[in-house]
């Protein structure tokens, strides 16, 4: 049977599919021997190479998924390469026998905290899905004076340039001579948008942690680089959060 190219790939955890797709953009992914185009058409038999790197397709077992939290360290990328050789995400992670780790979503690097690394493309995909309305909890440390007003308008949601967004909850935390902690939901993962949720009251993030995803809190025993594999049980729990849309 065929299937279309970023999906058949993202299942054996080569990519999630937009991250496929932009390889296939980047001329990065070859079937066959030749370059690969978005939406194509392939089967488990045909060959791939990906970045340079030969890849053979395993007859996937469902019952194989896995998943790690990982605590991140502030100063780490969540890129796979970087040509600055900082240190990135994935450098701590376990070795797989066939395909790769695949981070579900990202954190910038001066944000620490928990982040999700699954075997399985397709269940990165459905996890980060913004259909999936899944919380993300952090904390943060906020420089300036919060008023009930500027709270108020970071619920009720603002336009950022990349289009409206808004926390689903905002709670007051400890606080300081200069600055308070604050505990936010968000329903989405944009690029820096807990930031510039804060940026676009004027207010600037000294510290931010992300402290849970959907069901699962960061283990308050898992030191930052470490990581940490969840059972079964966890997993199909996650995996209800996913469909439950």
């Amino acid at each position: 049977m065929k299937i279309r190219i970023h999906k058949i790939l993202a299942d054996h955890g080569i990519g999630s599919r937009r991250g496929i797709e932009s390889l296939i953009r980047q001329k990065k992914v070859l079937v066959n021997g030749q370059l690969a185009i978005i939406g194509q058409l392939v089967s488990e038999k045909d060959t791939f190479e990906v970045e340079g790197r030969t890849i053979k397709l395993l007859k996937k077992d469902p019952t194989k998924r896995r998943v790690l939290i990982y605590n991140k360290k502030v100063g780490e990328i969540s890129s796979r390469n970087d040509p600055d050789h900082k240190k990135t995400i994935f450098d701590s992670l376990p070795k797989l026998r066939s395909g790769r780790w695949v981070s579900v979503g990202r954190l910038d690097i001066n944000t620490s905290g928990l982040i999700l690394f699954t075997n399985d493309g397709s269940f990165a995909n459905n996890l980060m899905h913004p259909s999936s309305n899944i919380e993300r909890e952090y904390v943060a440390r906020v420089h300036g004076h919060v008023s009930e007003k500027i709270v108020n308008n970071l619920i009720k949601g603002v336009e950022l340039k990349d289009g409206f967004a808004k926390f689903s909850d905002v709670q007051a935390g400890r606080k300081g001579k200069t600055n308070q902690w604050f505990a936010m939901v968000i329903m989405e993962g944009r690029s820096r948008e807990v930031r510039r949720l804060w940026e676009s009251q004027g207010l600037e993030i000294s510290r931010l942690k992300r402290v849970r995803y959907g069901n699962l809190f960061l283990p308050a025993t898992l030191k930052q680089g470490a990581f940490k594999e969840l059972t079964k049980s966890e997993i199909n729990a996650l995996e209800r959060q996913s469909i439950d849309r």
